[in-house]
């Protein structure tokens, strides 16, 4: 009898250590946010203008009017963009209907058509990404989009190209501006006082960390409430019965130290009935 009463307070004091176990708080998970083309964006603009853009994909391929590999040397990709008088290697990004996308000019062009105004060739992926067409590989060309070739954009020059071209705003490739030094490149756009406190502001809004969410302890009802001790129950049922109507706690070490007293309780109360017997036999 007292082995078994033994290895059942062992059995609760387990199972309210298992309890206080789960019970306890965890921590919110990190969210990891990528952050490139927001720090691309905040750089300083060193020109900014508008004017209207076409498309192409050279991969020397000779596919739908391919001339070849880019003037830079660089394999044809997304982002690689061709002016007719910008030195090679500039950087920047459009924009078009409120998308952003970024570039850097690693080709010349368009040729012809930069006398009636397009100063501005971006590549296929680009130039699907801005107007939310899809890159077709087979032909070259930006489905979805009606067959429009042309769109208006507003353009930020954030870098200038080390080599020979126009350090300004765009002209026709026929003026040959490309392959000449510019020494003289345009003065940057001047930033307004409202747009420093803008992005002073912005750099100074904290980080919002996950916040924990502390569990609120479901209230007590009638069912859930601890029986009262009855006449004549063992005081085994009422320790099982108190354990088992007891309301989980966040604290497991306090879940085990209270169990763990009214088992000591329990197996006084066993011992004193055991002794009350055997003085009665006598």
């Amino acid at each position: 009898m007292s082995a078994r009463f033994g290895m059942r307070s062992f059995t609760l004091l387990a199972s309210a250590a298992v309890i206080g176990a789960v019970t306890l708080g965890t921590g919110g998970t990190a969210h990891a946010d990528n952050d490139f083309t927001e720090k691309f964006l905040e750089k300083q603009p060193l020109l900014k203008g508008s004017t209207t853009a076409s498309y192409y994909w050279d991969d020397a391929s000779g596919r739908n009017g391919d001339t070849g590999l880019p003037a830079s040397g660089k394999p044809m990709q997304k982002g690689l963009a061709a002016s007719p008088s910008w030195p090679l290697f500039t950087e920047g990004y459009v924009v078009y209907k409120g998308k952003k996308e970024p570039f850097f000019v690693g080709d010349r062009g368009p040729g012809t058509p930069s006398n009636r105004g397009v100063m501005l060739d971006l590549d296929a992926k680009t130039f699907a990404a801005l107007t939310g067409g899809k890159f077709n590989a087979s032909s070259l060309t930006v489905n979805g989009i009606g067959g429009e070739g042309h769109i208006k954009v507003d353009y930020v020059i954030t870098k200038w190209g080390p080599g020979v071209g126009k350090k300004n705003h765009p002209v026709a490739f026929a003026t040959g501006a490309w392959g000449r030094k510019d020494r003289n490149p345009a003065k940057a756009p001047v930033v307004t006082a409202e747009e420093k406190i803008e992005k002073a502001e912005k750099k100074a809004e904290p980080k919002q960390a996950p916040a924990l969410v502390a569990e609120k302890a479901p209230e007590k009802t009638a069912e859930q409430a601890p029986a009262k001790p009855q006449p004549g129950k063992a005081p085994e049922a009422e320790l099982a019965a108190a354990v088992t109507t007891r309301e989980p706690q966040s604290n497991g070490a306090g879940a085990i130290a209270v169990v763990g007293g009214l088992a000591l309780l329990g197996g006084g109360l066993f011992l004193g009935r055991v002794r009350l017997r055997r003085a009665t036999k006598r």
